[in-house]
């Protein structure tokens, strides 16, 4: 297979997804070494997660198909531009490349308008729209002090 027909399978996710009125029409594909080795459909309503987007859902199905959390051998299909959410889990799996096909704009053209959040995560942790407060930060510093003695531990 070639980029564009790994393209073409988020395309065709996202285009099943809308026809089966699953919610938005938003799909990804993980590809390892020239194979697809996870898929996701945007299920945010038709599994009440509000973090179900198909970048996301892609993540999780490579993750459990591989054994791994770590996706830095891997890209990723997107049929549109990753919103902030979806960029950080990218991310933070490690993924090494991203081919997308719409744009954010693209996106806000049919009601999907991340900007908002886009201009917020600019914007000082503080100064952000959801109101934040820190609390108990001796507490939870010793329970980081003690994991770094932690002999045992998974380093990701």
């Amino acid at each position: 297979m070639v980029h564009e027909d790994f393209m073409r399978e988020a395309i065709a996710l996202s285009l099943e997804n809308m026809q089966k009125n699953a919610w938005w029409p938003f799909g990804a594909v993980i590809v390892k070494d020239g194979k697809i080795v996870g898929r996701g459909r945007n299920q945010v309503t038709s599994s009440n997660d509000p973090t179900a987007h198909g970048e996301v859902v892609a993540i999780r199905d490579a993750c459990k198909n591989l054994w791994t959390f770590d996706l830095q051998d891997c890209e990723i299909y997107t049929s549109c531009e990753p919103c902030p959410m979806c960029y950080g889990a990218i991310s933070r799996a490690r993924i090494k490349k991203i081919y997308y096909a719409n744009t954010e704009h693209d996106a806000a053209e049919i009601w999907f308008d991340d900007s908002a959040f886009h201009e917020d995560i600019k914007k000082d942790f503080t100064q952000r729209a959801i109101p934040v407060e820190q609390m108990l930060h001796d507490e939870a510093l010793a329970v980081f002090k003690e994991w770094t003695e932690k002999q045992d531990k998974t380093v990701y």
